[in-house]
């Protein structure tokens, strides 16, 4: 999976709608990542883990917008959540994804 390039991100964000961005370990590269409302965990979306390139080299992570606020876990596999985050409209979370913890 190429790496995404400069200004290639763009976020649907505002009012009540909040985006999350999973900061995780270059081995998860090209893996996907799901997240689902902590309410309803049959409601998923995922993206994939992709290098971005910041001052400095580059670091991998996802970028998931258009999120209703509101608690959201993150999967480390299908059936395992992995922790849970907030969501803010119009704003960006963020997470890291433990270092020593594989994704299956």
């Amino acid at each position: 999976m190429a790496p995404s390039g400069q200004g290639t991100v763009m976020l649907n964000i505002g009012a009540d709608i909040g985006a999350l961005v999973i900061h995780t370990p270059g081995r998860l590269h090209g893996h996907e990542i799901e997240v689902s409302p902590v309410s309803d965990p049959a409601t998923r979306t995922h993206a994939a883990v992709r290098a971005r390139y910041v001052r400095g080299g580059a670091v991998w992570s996802v970028v998931i917008d258009s999120l209703p606020a509101g608690r959201y876990t993150v999967w480390r596999d299908p059936v395992t959540p992995l922790a849970e985050v907030d969501v803010r409209g119009g704003a960006v979370a963020e997470f890291t994804w433990p270092a020593g913890v594989a994704a299956a």
